[in-house]
């Protein structure tokens, strides 16, 4: 079956290339009476647009959302929700040069592999702008999230390259889109120290013709224990298929993650004890609010490793469609560095799969 779904209870449906006239998302699932305006997909498609500061993408786009079906009276119907985003800035000439050679780093040769046929411009399907619709889904999963049980999700950068930023315990959405000043953090890191060397860094990178990766946490707050189940659909599994799925990933942990290589079981486990009212919690969450594969209550951390942008106005070896050799450059307008823009598309994605386990929860709960 073709992978453009995603979800099982709240189900999402994706269409759109990056050089054609629209992309458009489809949500089914999403229950009625939840409150749902253009404004509220607005703000994190605002987020995630280019041509946003410095240090990103210089396409212009508007990224307007148009809510099409699924919304009436400023609540949601229950019906499916339709939303389109129109592409308005594309230069699909920056592409004619080398539609018969095969980017370093892209899904050019393995589009071909698949379809026999691809669309080189800006990588069509493949192109992460397809994920604009992505993240207007995930607007209206968190509001589904905050409107049911007041559950919040919030992404920021930890590391640029070389450079790791010392996070606070509990990091807001204003720490990451304002600096203490109350100028923009156009690199989304809520250490203003390390914001500063970060963009240095990329902006280093930009003019020597070169890109630069890094790592995204998110944290989700909030959540009710018993979301996700217990073998295949694990809750830390739909996480790493959503965030995996994005492009430009290529590691994905939760909790200590890869840490707890080098520790003891005595010192990984997280001990339980009570809050105040009674509640059951951890002192401590090394397991990175899943246990089993189901939600235990305390904050759901997971971080993605994002892999360099690969188009680079230096010359690369590769090859043509017709296996020779050659060189390339690819020209247009690309990100020195997608960690800034990548952060809504990974909240995004986090929220699509708590919504859905929600559902599933409530499901068999009620």
């Amino acid at each position: 079956m073709p992978g453009s779904t995603f979800g099982l209870a709240f189900r999402v449906t994706t269409a759109g290339e990056s050089h054609g006239p629209a992309n458009v998302v489809i949500i089914d699932g999403c229950p009625p009476g939840i409150p749902l305006s253009e404004a509220d997909i607005a703000g994190d498609l605002d987020r995630r647009r280019p041509g946003q500061s410095k240090i990103v993408t210089q396409r212009k786009e508007p990224d307007t959302p148009e809510i099409l079906s699924g919304v009436f009276e400023g609540e949601t119907t229950g019906t499916p929700i339709a939303i389109i985003v129109r592409n308005q800035d594309q230069r699909s000439r920056d592409y004619t040069k080398i539609k018969d050679v095969y980017r370093p780093g892209h899904a050019d040769y393995t589009v071909d592999a698949k379809y026999g046929r691809r669309d080189y411009r800006g990588g069509g399907r493949s192109s992460a702008r397809e994920t604009v619709v992505r993240v207007a889904a995930g607007a209206v999963a968190k509001k589904l999230l905050s409107h049911a049980f007041g559950g919040e999700v919030v992404g920021y950068v930890t590391r640029i390259g070389d450079i790791e930023a010392n996070i606070p315990e509990t990091v807001t959405l204003a720490q990451v889109e304002t600096l203490p000043s109350g100028e923009p953090n156009i690199v989304r890191c809520p250490d203003p120290e390390a914001a500063a060397r970060m963009v240095e860094l990329i902006e280093k990178m930009r003019k020597a013709q070169d890109s630069i990766g890094g790592v995204a946490e998110i944290v989700a707050r909030n959540i009710p224990a018993g979301l996700g189940e217990p073998v295949f659909d694990k809750l830390k599994a739909d996480l790493g298929k959503g965030l995996f799925s994005l492009p430009a990933v290529m590691g994905v942990e939760y909790g200590a993650g890869f840490g707890v290589a080098a520790l003891k079981g005595s010192e990984n486990n997280d001990a339980f004890e009570t809050d105040a009212q009674g509640n059951v919690q951890t002192r401590t969450n090394r397991h990175g609010g899943m246990l089993g594969g189901i939600s235990s209550g305390m904050p759901i951390v997971v971080r993605a490793a994002v892999k360099p942008t690969s188009s680079l106005p230096r010359a690369q070896d590769t090859v043509t469609v017709d296996g020779d050799a050659t060189t390339i450059r690819t020209t247009g307008r690309h990100d020195p560095c997608l960690l800034p823009r990548f952060v809504p598309m990974a909240e995004a994605m986090v929220a699509l799969v708590l919504a859905d386990h929600w559902l599933r929860w409530r499901a068999i709960r009620e």
